[in-house]
């Protein structure tokens, strides 16, 4: 029985359970190169040697900062590797300072997977190699056709460091490439974000749901075609609009919206990437980005940001756990069973069935149920 569950699990899991972790990071059964060489975050300066040391599981040294080197905004940071569940550590963490170009749309990788050969489409996806979008604190606001933003991350490794390692190396420069879609928009907060990106905002007052003012002149189609509101039409007064008010955007939805499809481009990537290169285990992913004044926090997974203020604990970020996950799991059982392998139920019960209770009226929990 355990042994047809593992076989479950492992095949629900796209098979990590066999994988494991070893050194650099990938596969060792596998033949496929790694996308990029093991390490720990480049902020600690580590050479070789000091990066094997930490690895050792009985003296477990914890690494900080160097007296030499400094972060942003004053940041700390501390790191231990784990007690023996793996042979490295499969965290990694990352602190820049970035700035987003405005760039054609072009230039950020497809939002849905292309029918390119994947030996072709490699070069388009950001490789953190070339792109110029690290700013030295030196040359912070000389670029003025840019936004320079604060960002720190961390991200927790399972079942091998592959995707960690990957992840904090290319998150940072989706959140920008999904940023230069509207660096102008960002850089003009007086005006409110349009409805369609490249045209003037709808300052329609019917629009808008204010009361009526002089509106904007007609086209000269619709004067053509005796629209109401054009000279000798029946009506002089502007049609009532199709839907009466406008959802009003804010400045912070697009840079809420740039961070999640950031994460969303992220997590395809590595998905394409992995038929082509060794990239081992997954990862949670929780960021921290400072853009014009604001802090804004992504997660994914089960890790939590806090701010801790007069001794108080204030939690920024919700973590994604088998708890808070339940009925979207389960409802994912239900619509497509083949993923349960034929040895479970979409179904919660309080503890395991036995085999003796096959057939018995039990307690259960559906994805439409919180009692």
């Amino acid at each position: 029985m355990l042994t047809r569950v593992k076989s479950a699990v492992a095949g629900f899991m796209g098979g990590i359970m066999s994988g494991g972790s070893s050194g650099g990071g990938g596969n060792p059964g596998s033949e496929m190169p790694l996308k990029f060489p093991y390490m720990r975050p480049e902020f600690l300066g580590l050479s070789p040697d000091e990066i094997e040391c930490s690895a050792d599981h009985i003296a477990r040294p914890i690494l900080i900062l160097k007296e030499t080197r400094r972060l942003p905004w004053a940041t700390g940071y501390a790191e231990v590797i784990n007690a023996g569940k793996s042979a490295l550590n499969e965290d990694q963490a990352c602190c820049e300072v970035v700035v987003a170009r405005k760039r054609p749309m072009s230039y950020c990788p497809p939002s849905t997977p292309s029918k390119t050969p994947t030996a072709k489409r490699r070069n388009s996806l950001p490789n953190g190699e070339g792109l110029g979008l690290r700013m030295e604190h030196s040359k912070l606001g000389e670029d003025g056709e840019g936004l320079v933003f604060h960002y720190w991350a961390l991200f927790d490794g399972h079942a091998g460091s592959g995707a960690a390692v990957v992840a904090a190396r290319l998150l940072q420069h989706h959140i920008a490439c999904q940023l230069q879609a509207v660096i102008e928009i960002l850089r003009n907060l007086a005006c409110p974000p349009p409805t369609v990106l490249g045209e003037e905002p709808d300052v329609n007052p019917f629009l808008q749901g204010n009361t009526p003012g002089p509106h904007r002149a007609l086209t000269r189609a619709a004067s053509l075609r005796g629209a109401a509101g054009a000279p000798g039409s029946p009506c002089s007064t502007p049609p009532p609009p199709r839907f009466f008010t406008e959802k009003k955007i804010q400045h912070e939805s697009l840079v809420i919206g740039a961070i999640e499809n950031a994460f969303k481009e992220m997590d395809a990537q590595i998905e394409r990437e992995k038929q082509v290169y060794n990239i081992t285990g997954g990862c949670t992913a929780l960021t921290v980005v400072y853009l014009l004044g604001k802090l804004y926090v992504g997660n994914a997974g089960d890790s939590r940001a806090i701010i801790i203020r007069n001794n108080d604990i204030i939690p920024v970020s919700t973590e994604f756990t088998p708890e808070s996950e339940r009925q979207r799991l389960q409802f994912l059982g239900f619509m497509q069973p083949h993923l349960l392998g034929n040895e479970f139920t979409h179904l919660e019960f309080p503890r395991r069935v036995q085999r003796k209770e096959v057939g018995k009226r039990m307690l259960y929990r559906d994805f439409t149920m919180n009692g």
